[in-house]
């Protein structure tokens, strides 16, 4: 049985604190972070989207998640928790384990669909932002938040081309 991520909302800067204790419950967490320059020059890691974090297991045993100090609710509609689109997160992973400059302060947009064909988020899909073909947007449509990082444009394809050539090199084989 394949497992759903689900975002849990958490206290104020509790993400750290939340996931490592749903981690010493066996759980598997997702907490994307990214570098954000302090004052003084030094680096720091913080939360991609603050008071969230992704966490798989079986909803409907949901009562260890729930009474974790520091979650606040599972979201979903009402009482009903909706999984994250696993396309989505598996997106959102690539960005992040590329180590790239990201801007998390990006808001929810809908443009035009693409791929990344090459350099080190080769695999990920996001959305264009704006008339540069520079900036690659993955949404989180659960959240309705959104993360971006500057591309260069060769490295883009139209998600619509990325599949066509997926499918000529798949017959091709």
């Amino acid at each position: 049985m394949t497992l759903d991520w689900f975002a849990i909302r958490v206290k104020s800067n509790r993400e750290r604190v939340t996931a490592q204790g749903l981690r010493g419950r066996g759980y598997e967490v997702f907490l994307p972070e990214y570098q954000v320059q302090g004052t003084c020059g030094r680096g720091r890691e913080a939360a991609l989207f603050p008071g969230y974090l992704f966490s798989r297991f079986d909803v409907t045993n949901r009562l260890p998640i729930v009474t974790l100090p520091g979650v606040v609710h599972i979201v979903g509609m009402g009482r009903t928790p909706i999984p994250v689109d696993a396309g989505e997160l598996e997106s959102l992973k690539v960005v992040v384990q590329a180590g790239l400059l990201l801007n998390p302060n990006e808001p929810y947009t809908v443009g035009e669909k693409v791929c990344v064909q090459q350099g080190p988020l080769a695999g990920a899909c996001g959305v264009v932002v704006g008339h540069s073909r520079e900036r690659l947007v993955v949404s989180i449509s659960l959240l309705q938040r959104s993360v971006s990082v500057i591309l260069n444009s060769e490295w883009i394809a139209p998600r619509s081309a990325s599949r066509s050539a997926e499918a000529i090199r798949a017959g091709a084989s």
